[in-house]
């Protein structure tokens, strides 16, 4: 990271626009989202700690070092701006624990000259914003004001010290739910979508599904959607993905309010996506979500393997033939030698009732896992796939939807008691 000389204020001030602070005035929308949210400064010039201050109509107050200001942070909710005497690697290296620490707080950092590798590590730290000189005033009002309405409001969990709903607390989080066979055509991603579409018509929460099939999935075509963004998208916005950015990647589906995050359209892109990468999305999705779906490819690479240990439950999908079968015990063993927990696996059988002299129960038992669906076979999912509507809405009355239902039903009656408390009180943020 490049060393600059912050010791002469002429030095930075030289940069600076032309007009003076008081010439514009602050939006009046600043003015009434600011109730509750003060602006802070901070920086060990004096000279550009008078100059910040000044660019703030509505008034801000200021500090010399980092240590003061998170003696404010505590006890309050501020947008704070950094001067540049904090874009320095330690001073940027102890911002990096604000997030956690004062989640009622955001900063933006005011720089005089803006590198690639400053951008990367302030964002990467949590820094929401980076402003190089000349300074807008306008603008940084604008980006302010931003940032203002996206702080969360107060609330006795926060007030009194305990977790706030994006905090990542284990009891405030999601359920993610991944769809998992060993062998493609077992009905994956038929299940996903229509577990998906299901959960979400039962619930006012954010549901999400993810076609974490990155080279060739198919849930985009099963919705019948015209997607912009991708996972792909999403993962190389990692550093600075916040629920706006969420939201503004995902594509809605319009019949159900399902958001969809869909597969990459150049089978290329998958090679962009690591493993932990993914398990760090998720992590974001969850934070967010009342239930994530992901629909994964039948086979074991990094990303399948890091999406199934960050999954609550992981439906195994088996068609009744034995090489289907015999394919998922495959994987179960597999699993087993990963330390996966058995009571994360539930099997879902796919065209339950077809005439092919299997008995189900002995299959069941023969896998040893518990069945949480009987999915039966009929024309109904082919038709539905080609019409691009899921069964549960396009033929609501088959035993094919009632079986997705009851699945739906069964994971909304089993939910996990912190997933459930955090229903209450948590604003959707799709809407």
């Amino acid at each position: 990271m490049s060393e600059y000389d912050f010791n002469n204020f002429d030095d930075f001030d030289s940069g600076l626009a032309t007009a003076e602070p008081d010439e514009i005035e602050a939006p009046e929308s600043i003015e009434s989202a600011a109730v509750g949210t003060e602006v802070l400064v901070v920086d060990t010039d004096s000279a550009v700690r008078d100059y910040l201050t000044g660019l703030i109509p509505q008034g801000a107050s200021a500090v010399e070092y980092l240590t003061d200001a998170e003696l404010r942070l505590a006890n309050g909710s501020f947008v704070v701006l950094l001067g540049p005497s904090c874009s320095n690697p330690e001073s940027l290296d102890r911002i990096e624990g604000w997030a956690q620490s004062y989640p009622r707080s955001e900063s933006i950092l005011v720089t005089p000259e803006l590198t690639t590798q400053l951008l990367h590590k302030a964002l990467r730290v949590g820094v929401k914003d980076v402003v190089s000189a000349p300074i807008d005033q306008d603008q940084l009002l604008d980006t302010i004001e931003r940032i203002i309405e996206g702080i969360p409001p107060e609330t006795p969990s926060t007030s009194s010290g305990g977790s706030d709903p994006l905090s990542g607390d284990p009891d405030m989080m999601g359920r993610v739910i991944s769809v998992f066979s060993t062998k493609g055509g077992s009905g994956k991603s038929v299940t996903a979508t229509n577990l998906a579409v299901a959960l979400a018509k039962r619930t006012d929460e954010p549901v999400v599904l993810v076609d974490g099939h990155l080279q060739f999935g198919d849930v985009a075509v099963m919705l019948k959607l015209f997607a912009d963004s991708s996972v792909a998208d999403a993962i190389s916005q990692l550093d600075v993905l916040d629920r706006e950015m969420l939201r503004d990647l995902m594509t809605e589906h319009a019949d159900s309010g399902l958001m969809v995050l869909p597969a990459p359209t150049e089978p290329t892109f998958a090679d962009q996506v690591s493993g932990e990468q993914m398990a760090q999305l998720i992590e974001v999705l969850r934070r967010t979500s009342a239930y994530v779906i992901i629909d994964l490819p039948a086979i074991f690479n990094d990303v399948v393997l890091n999406t199934i240990e960050s999954s609550d439950d992981i439906i195994l999908v088996a068609g009744l033939d034995i090489p289907n079968i015999k394919n998922v015990k495959i994987g179960l063993s597999t699993l087993s030698l990963l330390n996966v927990p058995k009571e994360r696996l539930h099997l879902l059988l796919n065209r339950a009732d077809s005439k092919v002299k299997l008995d189900v129960s002995e299959v069941e038992r023969s896998l040893g896992v518990d069945t949480v669906a009987h999915v039966p076979s009929d024309v109904v999912v082919p038709i539905s796939v080609n019409r691009g509507s899921p069964v549960v809405l396009s033929a609501p009355r088959s035993s094919v939807a009632r079986a997705f239902e009851q699945l739906a039903t069964r994971f909304i009656d089993n939910k996990a008691p912190g997933a459930a408390n955090q229903q209450q009180g948590r604003r959707k943020f799709f809407g």
